[in-house]
């Protein structure tokens, strides 16, 4: 009984022990200050070729939709992760001031998101649901998650940007969830 007792106790210490590694993950800690710019979007895979897409591509402004809430989504999911040093929410009051800017926007993306769902088959819940979790994967993997999120916030309030449509997300999860643009013509 005490030798099992005795292996589970260290069993349990060898976890914890590795638990606690971090290996140089990313840590969720608020940015430094950099200009306004819509320079901070992660690398995008390639488009498959036009001929395997055409029949599931999207057009400009069903992918508008759809980027404007894929932008909202990774922001919460941002504003949820990344933390200044004494643990409060970074982004906090920008993403507040995001929603209030954005307001009217986000109503009417949320009407004509339900309608591209409709034509393209798309579940809202689910598109919605992936989109945070894939954006919540790669806090702990990206090291810039905070600052590039960061740098999305200052450009979306930014006086010059005056539609969420000029607002790129900080990932482009479309090409892993199958959406692409439809090819030109």
């Amino acid at each position: 009984m005490i030798k099992m007792l005795s292996q589970a106790t260290i069993l349990v210490a060898g976890i914890l022990a590795v638990g606690g590694c971090t290996l140089n993950q990313a840590k969720t800690t608020a940015p430094v200050q950099k200009a306004a710019a819509a320079d901070y979007q992660a690398p995008v895979p390639p488009t498959p070729p036009a001929g395997n897409i055409r029949a599931y591509c999207y057009n400009a402004a069903d992918l508008a939709v759809v980027r404007a809430r894929m932008v909202q989504q990774e922001l919460v999911v941002a504003t949820l992760q990344c933390q200044n040093p004494g643990g409060s929410r970074a982004f906090e009051a920008p993403y507040s001031s995001f929603i209030s800017k954005y307001q009217s926007e986000l109503s009417s993306n949320s009407r004509a998101l339900s309608e591209v769902a409709r034509r393209k088959r798309l579940n809202v819940d689910v598109f919605v649901t992936e989109v945070a979790n894939r954006t919540a994967q790669r806090a702990p993997t990206d090291k810039e998650f905070c600052s590039r999120s960061k740098r999305a916030l200052d450009w979306a309030l930014d006086p010059k940007v005056s539609s969420l449509n000029e607002v790129p997300p900080p990932f482009d999860l479309g090409p892993e969830m199958n959406i692409f643009p439809c090819p030109a013509a």
